[in-house]
């Protein structure tokens, strides 16, 4: 499928939290980046379903767990009784994420994840890589195009503008630029050098860059991204 008419996910700061929750957000963490945005080592995170049919449920169980493996982290399934993170499956609401420990001040029982185009028809390879992405942003992963090292990418604006505006995505100016322009600098984050295969890379067609970049689908943790979870979280 051309990227121009594949889904993109996104992930949500505390700019899109209510302002009230907001301030609790911010006395806590200090910041919306992924430094601040850090599980504490040991952490055990509480994870809830709040819909979804039980064999998808599994599927995305089982491929979040890959995440899990490798973190100083545990992942604990919940049926009921309050959670750190609440998966939806809310057809035509996209696929996205809170990053991090801000899921913890979104109030129950509101969403803090939610997989809108996967089903019970989906591909294996589909469900893999929306689900590794989703729980990057979990673990506090911002998208690798947004890697200040390497000088970042230079966009061709009125070509993403006007394909992320347009079906299946229809994103707004706001969702578009916080998903694709917003920039971090190196004091913000914590970065390795640019991954194109990393799972948190999304596929940029060549029409969206004026530098010559582009990069494919990815449904597979890269051995950087491996490496970096397993440093981040000793």
């Amino acid at each position: 499928m051309p990227a121009n008419k594949q889904y993109y996910c996104s992930c949500f700061t505390s700019k899109d939290i209510d302002p009230k929750q907001r301030e609790v957000l911010e006395h806590q963490t200090k910041g919306v980046l992924l430094r601040d945005a850090k599980w504490p080592d040991h952490s055990v995170i509480t994870i809830r379903f709040l819909e979804g049919n039980a064999e998808l449920q599994e599927r995305v169980r089982q491929v979040a767990n890959e995440w899990d493996k490798l973190a100083n982290l545990t992942f604990s399934f919940v049926q009921h009784g309050p959670s750190d993170v609440r998966i939806a499956f809310q057809q035509g609401n996209g696929s996205w994420s809170y990053m991090g420990t801000m899921c913890r001040s979104i109030p129950e029982p509101k969403p803090t994840m939610n997989f809108g185009w996967l089903t019970t028809g989906s591909s294996d390879e589909e469900v893999r890589s929306v689900v590794l992405h989703e729980f990057g942003h979990l673990l506090g992963l911002t998208h690798e195009h947004m890697n200040p090292r390497d000088g970042g990418i230079k966009w061709n604006r009125d070509a993403v503008i006007r394909d992320l505006s347009g079906p299946p995505n229809n994103w707004d100016m706001d969702t578009i630029e916080r998903n694709m322009f917003q920039k971090y600098t190196l004091d913000q984050v914590v970065a390795t050098k640019l991954d194109r295969d990393s799972i948190m890379m999304y596929p940029i067609p060549l029409a969206w860059t004026e530098d010559g970049t582009s990069v494919g689908f990815n449904s597979r943790l890269s051995e950087q991204d491996k490496k970096f979870i397993r440093d981040t979280y000793r």
